[in-house]
């Protein structure tokens, strides 16, 4: 990766960092953020904000390493699939969510169900389901509490500073975290961005692109 970009994820980190220090029971200052690199294997500062702003750090672990202890009497965040329930399917019957749609609560979904696999849930305008003739499909609707999945995105963001900060700014404001980063093309004056977001249900998905689309860093924003 070149330094400009690197230098670039590590300000979405920084930001990220920012909100995430608000949460431990102590004011954080640079000591504390060195002595936090250290714990976590990281060379340096800088390394930190990087490998939070690539997601390659949990919230979780972050807090772990400013305040050693500081999560013990926090629940453990649940799995999306204790999070997700799935109405239409036999009981007992073992789901996955596509990788090609990644459909959240709120969308409309059919499941593929092949011999020997467990279901896998789609959203009802996938175009994979083309390749699904093999498969018994299964109408299928989201549980009642359901919320928890993986959104994914593209971002177009005009290539000049302090562009990718100002889209990890909406992410935090809308809390939402970051699960994959990808930088996917290059074409100046614009740099498109993959994004895959956790996300609560497809409300919260409109939300945030909503408030990438109005955001003078961002020359366009869509669902994948």
């Amino acid at each position: 990766m070149r330094l400009k970009e690197r230098a670039e994820v590590a300000e979405i980190g920084r930001k990220l960092f920012d909100e995430i220090a608000e949460r431990v029971p102590a004011k954080i200052g640079k000591k504390a953020t060195r002595e936090a690199a250290d714990r976590l294997g990281l060379e340096d500062v800088q390394a930190l904000m990087y490998a939070i702003g690539s997601a390659k750090l949990s919230d979780r672990q972050v807090m772990e390493a400013l305040v050693p202890g500081c999560t013990a009497e926090m629940p453990e965040e649940p799995s999306r699939t204790h999070a997700i329930s799935i109405k239409g399917l036999t009981p007992g019957m073992g789901f996955s969510l596509a990788e090609c749609c990644h459909p959240v609560p709120g969308d409309r979904i059919i499941g593929l169900r092949r011999k020997g696999e467990s279901v896998e849930v789609h959203a009802i305008d996938c175009l994979q389901l083309a390749d699904g003739e093999d498969a018994d499909w299964v109408d299928l609707s989201w549980g009642q509490h359901s919320q928890g999945a993986v959104g994914r995105l593209n971002a177009v963001l005009y290539n000049r500073p302090g562009t990718l900060a100002e889209m990890a700014g909406v992410f935090a404001r809308n809390n939402a975290n970051v699960m994959n980063l990808e930088l996917t093309q290059r074409d100046d004056p614009f740099h498109t961005y993959g994004v895959e977001l956790e996300v609560q249900d497809l409300a919260h998905l409109t939300r945030i692109l909503s408030a990438l689309r109005a955001s003078e860093a961002v020359a366009e924003a869509d669902r994948v």
